[in-house]
């Protein structure tokens, strides 16, 4: 069993480090909340006062936060772990951020001797709680191979999509397709119920059609037509809409580097970006049918 320290413990990062301790490993944890680490200690995690000294120890260090500037101040600023990790361990970073600072981060670290890929996830937080979650990975073969039994004991799917900074890229086209389909999905809901037709109905009628898609299958945005989703629970848990905000931010960040039309995922973005600025940020992205609602 290997020696991990796991840092970031929110509604993803909990449910990752507690699947690692049930498979066997010795996990130390850090969190700015302090109730987060006290839930991992208690089902077997070790903690310390300092982020430095979590990580002091161990063969992988896996980090889960919210936006590059914090990838790269935690690994590279001032005083940054770059100068704590022990010499020939594995950074794996399942934060979704920028292609541009994984290429900066892996780089510096790789001076120092430390291997790093990027490793975000698609699965939402009952992927993360079930050990289901897809990883699409970014970085040199021999450390995915290396990673690929920690990624396993959290992820159903394990991706190598390429060179450093491949798995951001995977993952925000990925988002970018899934906020496409759910405002889609969202829109031909509203405007069969504002003709008369049930959700639910509707909703199976095209699960055998040609409109078939994700969201239609496991994530309905249409209150009762199922259970178990955000949708079901007044749009709370899930994925917010303000993290698809920031993802399709990414997306049309990247779009612009490579000079590649996305209409209609800029035209998702936007519908988030007004969604999010009237209130909905912490409420599940599938709460934007709400958007097409009549007043």
């Amino acid at each position: 069993m290997a020696n991990i320290a796991f840092i970031g413990l929110g509604n993803m990062g909990g449910p990752m480090a507690s699947n690692l301790l049930k498979s066997g490993h010795q996990v130390a944890v850090f969190d700015l909340f302090p109730e987060a680490v006290a839930k991992l200690v208690s089902e077997g995690a070790s903690t310390a006062d300092k982020v430095s000294t979590c990580v002091k120890d161990a063969d992988f260090i896996v980090s889960m936060l919210p936006a590059g500037k914090h990838v790269e101040g935690l690994y590279i600023g001032d005083d940054g772990l770059i100068n704590y990790i022990k010499h020939g361990s594995l950074v794996i970073d399942s934060s979704t951020i920028d292609k541009g600072t994984v290429i900066k981060v892996s780089a510096e670290l790789a001076n120092k001797g430390i291997n790093f890929i990027d490793a975000p996830v698609s699965g939402g937080v009952g992927g993360a709680q079930a050990g289901t979650l897809s990883f699409m990975v970014g970085g040199d073969v021999a450390d995915f191979n290396r990673a690929k039994p920690i990624l396993d004991n959290m992820g159903k799917n394990i991706f190598h999509a390429g060179a450093h900074g491949a798995g951001q890229v995977a993952k925000v086209c990925n988002n970018m397709l899934l906020a496409i389909l759910m405002s889609g999905t969202a829109e031909a809901l509203q405007l069969g119920m504002d003709n008369g037709l049930d959700a639910k109905v509707l909703s199976d009628i095209m699960l055998q059609s040609s409109g078939r898609n994700w969201t239609l299958e496991v994530y309905n945005p249409c209150p009762g037509v199922m259970e178990n989703v955000p949708s079901s629970n007044n749009y709370n848990g899930g994925f917010m809409t303000d993290l698809m905000a920031k993802d399709l931010g990414l997306a049309m960040d990247t779009a612009v580097q490579s000079q590649s039309a996305t209409p209609m995922g800029t035209m998702a973005r936007s519908l988030f970006a007004l969604h999010a600025g009237k209130g909905n940020g912490g409420k599940d992205f599938s709460s934007i049918i709400k958007m097409f609602e009549k007043a």
